[in-house]
Protein backbone atom coordinates (compact mmCIF):
# COMPACT_ATOMS: atom_id res chain seq x y z
CA UNK A 1 0.00 0.00 0.00
CA UNK A 2 1.25 3.48 -0.82
CA UNK A 3 2.45 5.74 1.96
CA UNK A 4 -0.40 7.75 3.43
CA UNK A 5 -3.16 5.25 2.75
CA UNK A 6 -2.73 3.34 6.00
CA UNK A 7 -3.62 4.58 9.46
CA UNK A 8 -0.89 5.27 11.99
CA UNK A 9 -1.05 6.17 15.69
CA UNK A 10 -0.39 9.80 14.67
CA UNK A 11 -3.07 10.14 11.99
CA UNK A 12 -5.73 8.37 10.02
CA UNK A 13 -4.76 7.37 6.49
CA UNK A 14 -6.40 8.55 3.29
CA UNK A 15 -8.78 5.58 3.11
CA UNK A 16 -10.11 6.07 6.65
CA UNK A 17 -10.46 9.81 6.10
CA UNK A 18 -12.23 9.40 2.75
CA UNK A 19 -14.69 6.89 4.22
CA UNK A 20 -15.27 9.00 7.36
CA UNK A 21 -15.89 12.30 5.55
CA UNK A 22 -17.92 10.72 2.74
CA UNK A 23 -20.23 9.14 5.29
CA UNK A 24 -20.36 12.37 7.32
CA UNK A 25 -21.41 14.31 4.22
CA UNK A 26 -24.05 11.74 3.25
CA UNK A 27 -25.49 11.56 6.77
CA UNK A 28 -25.59 15.37 6.94
CA UNK A 29 -27.37 15.38 3.55
CA UNK A 30 -29.93 12.89 4.86
CA UNK A 31 -30.78 15.04 7.87
CA UNK A 32 -30.84 18.25 5.83
CA UNK A 33 -33.37 16.52 3.60
CA UNK A 34 -35.54 15.55 6.55
CA UNK A 35 -35.34 19.14 7.80
CA UNK A 36 -36.22 20.53 4.35
CA UNK A 37 -39.21 18.22 4.11
CA UNK A 38 -40.48 19.15 7.56
CA UNK A 39 -40.09 22.90 6.84
CA UNK A 40 -41.39 22.97 3.26
CA UNK A 41 -42.88 19.59 2.40
CA UNK A 42 -44.08 20.43 -1.12
CA UNK A 43 -41.04 22.44 -2.26
CA UNK A 44 -38.55 21.74 -5.04
CA UNK A 45 -35.80 21.58 -2.44
CA UNK A 46 -37.64 18.95 -0.39
CA UNK A 47 -38.33 16.98 -3.59
CA UNK A 48 -34.64 17.08 -4.53
CA UNK A 49 -33.68 15.70 -1.14
CA UNK A 50 -36.45 13.11 -1.25
CA UNK A 51 -35.20 11.60 -4.54
CA UNK A 52 -31.75 11.05 -3.03
CA UNK A 53 -32.75 9.82 0.44
CA UNK A 54 -33.10 6.10 -0.32
CA UNK A 55 -30.15 5.75 -2.73
CA UNK A 56 -27.88 7.72 -0.43
CA UNK A 57 -29.05 5.58 2.50
CA UNK A 58 -28.06 2.46 0.56
CA UNK A 59 -24.70 4.08 -0.23
CA UNK A 60 -24.18 4.84 3.47
CA UNK A 61 -24.75 1.16 4.19
CA UNK A 62 -22.21 0.08 1.55
CA UNK A 63 -19.66 2.63 2.77
CA UNK A 64 -20.21 1.45 6.33
CA UNK A 65 -19.38 -2.11 5.32
CA UNK A 66 -16.20 -0.86 3.65
CA UNK A 67 -15.40 1.32 6.64
CA UNK A 68 -15.95 -1.51 9.10
CA UNK A 69 -13.74 -3.83 7.09
CA UNK A 70 -11.04 -1.17 6.80
CA UNK A 71 -11.26 -0.44 10.55
CA UNK A 72 -10.76 -4.12 11.34
CA UNK A 73 -7.75 -4.30 9.01
CA UNK A 74 -6.33 -1.08 10.49
CA UNK A 75 -7.10 -1.80 14.12
CA UNK A 76 -3.50 -2.61 15.08
CA UNK A 77 -2.19 0.51 13.29
CA UNK A 78 -4.41 3.02 15.10
CA UNK A 79 -3.92 4.75 18.42
CA UNK A 80 -5.80 2.69 21.03
CA UNK A 81 -8.74 4.26 22.87
CA UNK A 82 -7.25 3.49 26.24
CA UNK A 83 -8.61 1.60 29.22
CA UNK A 84 -9.60 4.58 31.39
CA UNK A 85 -13.18 5.84 31.60
CA UNK A 86 -12.76 8.21 28.64
CA UNK A 87 -11.25 5.44 26.51
CA UNK A 88 -14.04 3.01 27.34
CA UNK A 89 -16.64 5.70 26.65
CA UNK A 90 -15.00 6.44 23.28
CA UNK A 91 -15.07 2.76 22.36
CA UNK A 92 -18.73 2.44 23.40
CA UNK A 93 -19.65 5.61 21.53
CA UNK A 94 -17.96 4.43 18.34
CA UNK A 95 -19.62 1.02 18.59
CA UNK A 96 -23.01 2.69 19.04
CA UNK A 97 -22.35 4.94 16.03
CA UNK A 98 -21.37 1.98 13.87
CA UNK A 99 -24.39 -0.01 15.07
CA UNK A 100 -26.86 2.75 14.27
CA UNK A 101 -25.17 3.55 10.96
CA UNK A 102 -25.82 -0.09 10.06
CA UNK A 103 -29.27 -0.55 11.59
CA UNK A 104 -30.92 2.64 10.25
CA UNK A 105 -30.25 1.96 6.55
CA UNK A 106 -30.74 -1.80 7.02
CA UNK A 107 -34.26 -1.10 8.30
CA UNK A 108 -34.93 1.10 5.27
CA UNK A 109 -33.66 -1.65 2.95
CA UNK A 110 -35.88 -4.16 4.75
CA UNK A 111 -38.83 -1.82 4.29
CA UNK A 112 -37.99 -1.34 0.58
CA UNK A 113 -37.97 -5.09 0.04
CA UNK A 114 -41.05 -5.67 2.19
CA UNK A 115 -43.00 -2.96 0.39
CA UNK A 116 -42.58 -4.81 -2.89
CA UNK A 117 -41.53 -1.58 -4.61
CA UNK A 118 -37.80 -2.29 -4.44
CA UNK A 119 -35.09 0.32 -4.65
CA UNK A 120 -33.31 1.58 -7.72
CA UNK A 121 -30.51 4.07 -7.11
CA UNK A 122 -30.61 6.79 -9.79
CA UNK A 123 -31.39 4.24 -12.50
CA UNK A 124 -27.86 2.88 -12.17
CA UNK A 125 -28.01 0.33 -9.37
CA UNK A 126 -30.86 -2.05 -8.60
CA UNK A 127 -30.33 -2.22 -4.84
CA UNK A 128 -33.53 -4.11 -3.99
CA UNK A 129 -35.56 -5.88 -6.68
CA UNK A 130 -39.21 -4.94 -7.13
CA UNK A 131 -41.35 -7.95 -6.25
CA UNK A 132 -44.81 -6.38 -6.26
CA UNK A 133 -45.60 -8.31 -3.07
CA UNK A 134 -46.02 -6.54 0.26
CA UNK A 135 -44.68 -8.31 3.34
CA UNK A 136 -46.16 -6.56 6.38
CA UNK A 137 -43.87 -8.16 8.97
CA UNK A 138 -40.92 -6.49 7.18
CA UNK A 139 -42.54 -3.11 6.60
CA UNK A 140 -44.10 -2.54 10.04
CA UNK A 141 -41.00 -2.81 12.27
CA UNK A 142 -38.83 -1.01 9.73
CA UNK A 143 -41.32 1.85 9.48
CA UNK A 144 -41.68 2.03 13.26
CA UNK A 145 -37.94 2.05 14.02
CA UNK A 146 -36.19 3.77 11.08
CA UNK A 147 -37.08 7.34 12.10
CA UNK A 148 -36.55 7.11 15.88
CA UNK A 149 -33.24 5.31 15.46
CA UNK A 150 -32.16 7.87 12.87
CA UNK A 151 -32.79 10.61 15.45
CA UNK A 152 -30.78 8.62 17.99
CA UNK A 153 -27.99 8.46 15.40
CA UNK A 154 -28.16 12.25 15.02
CA UNK A 155 -27.76 12.63 18.79
CA UNK A 156 -24.73 10.32 18.73
CA UNK A 157 -23.23 12.22 15.80
CA UNK A 158 -23.67 15.43 17.79
CA UNK A 159 -21.92 13.81 20.74
CA UNK A 160 -19.16 12.57 18.44
CA UNK A 161 -18.57 16.09 17.11
CA UNK A 162 -18.70 17.56 20.62
CA UNK A 163 -16.14 15.05 21.87
CA UNK A 164 -13.84 15.75 18.93
CA UNK A 165 -13.98 19.45 19.79
CA UNK A 166 -13.41 18.60 23.49
CA UNK A 167 -10.37 16.51 22.56
CA UNK A 168 -8.90 19.37 20.54
CA UNK A 169 -9.84 22.28 22.82
CA UNK A 170 -9.37 20.72 26.25
CA UNK A 171 -7.15 17.67 25.89
CA UNK A 172 -5.19 19.21 22.99
CA UNK A 173 -4.49 15.78 21.50
CA UNK A 174 -5.04 16.86 17.87
CA UNK A 175 -7.93 14.43 17.30
CA UNK A 176 -9.50 16.60 14.60
CA UNK A 177 -6.16 17.08 12.86
CA UNK A 178 -5.64 13.30 12.84
CA UNK A 179 -8.93 12.83 10.96
CA UNK A 180 -8.87 16.02 8.89
CA UNK A 181 -5.52 15.19 7.29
Amino acid sequence: MAVGLKDTPERYGRVSRALHWSMAALILWQFLGVAAESIAEKSALADAFKTTHSPFGALIFVLLLARGGWALLSRSLRRPHGTDLLGRAARAGHLALYALMAIVPALALLRAYGSGRGLNAFGLWQVIPSTGTRIDWMVAPASALHGPLAWALLVLVGGHVAMAIFHDAVLRDRTIARMAG
